[in-house]
């Protein structure tokens, strides 16, 4: 019987990282052997699902085969170093990240097989093309996309919807930063923007809906998770499936044209 992958899981007390311990109970092809937190933290010590504890570091003679990252801008950095100081396959669903921490996640992957998602949704990765095909065959719509996410998200618009705008963008031949637009208060639309628009409320686990619209029509397609654990099982079903891969950059649609 092969042996499981090894994974440590970064920002292991956040809401993600919880749902990501939750999801390695009991499966037998990838196994938890790290909770970690960053240095300081309260939750150091107490108990983490899955029987591990809060730590701050990994025990002495870990070999991890994957690190599972979700502690945010604020960790990323940490989480990078520490897959890279032990040759660790690196998946991360930390969001809100800088040009900066983007670039050091291209380098990594010359040394190790990375893959970043903002979303690691079956339905959002679909989503996705469907809105770059309707994006490619409606070029002249105007086009918003609307998130809407729990009241303690702090990035925003959302990584996933930054995403949606780059499909619909690189459809359309043009670059995203150019395109957004967050605000119509002190110009009206221009031909070709993608506009974005933030809901922050009470517990909502993610809603994206891509609304394409021209006079006397539109279409919208929309996507809605109700539970996270969708998006732990994602992570953890990449995590198998990258770990022993050669170095390179990976995309969560690798995932899924090839089975594990």
């Amino acid at each position: 019987m092969n042996r499981p992958v090894s994974a440590v899981v970064f920002g292991a007390s956040g809401r993600m990282g919880q749902a990501v311990l939750q999801a390695l109970v009991g499966r037998s092809d990838v196994a938890a052997a790290a909770a970690l937190v960053r240095p300081g933290s309260p939750a150091i010590g107490e108990a983490a699902p899955g029987g591990l504890r809060y730590a701050s570091a990994l025990p002495a003679g870990a070999t991890p085969s994957v690190l599972i990252d979700f502690s945010g801008a604020a960790g990323f950095d940490a989480a990078l170093a520490l897959a890279l100081a032990h040759g660790s396959a690196f998946v991360s669903g930390s969001t809100g990240l800088a040009p900066a921490q983007r670039d050091a996640l291209e380098r990594a992957a010359a040394s190790i097989p990375t893959l970043w998602s903002a979303n690691f949704s079956l339905g959002v990765a679909l989503l996705g093309r469907l809105a770059a095909e309707a994006a490619r065959a409606l070029p002249d719509w105007d086009c918003e996309i609307v998130e809407a996410h729990h009241e303690r998200k702090r990035d925003a618009p959302s990584g996933t919807a930054l995403a949606l705008g780059r499909e619909v963008a690189a459809a359309r031949g043009r670059d995203l930063d150019a395109a957004a637009r967050h605000s119509y208060a002190d110009a009206p639309r221009r031909p070709g923007d993608i506009g974005f628009a933030v809901v922050r409320a009470a517990d909502i686990v993610g809603e994206h809906t891509v609304l394409l619209a021209t006079p006397g029509e539109r279409i919208e397609l929309v996507h809605r998770a109700t539970d996270r654990a969708i998006f732990a099982r994602g992570a953890v079903a990449a995590a198998r499936w990258l770990a022993g891969r050669a170095p390179r950059r990976y995309a969560l649609a690798d995932v899924l044209a090839a089975p594990a």
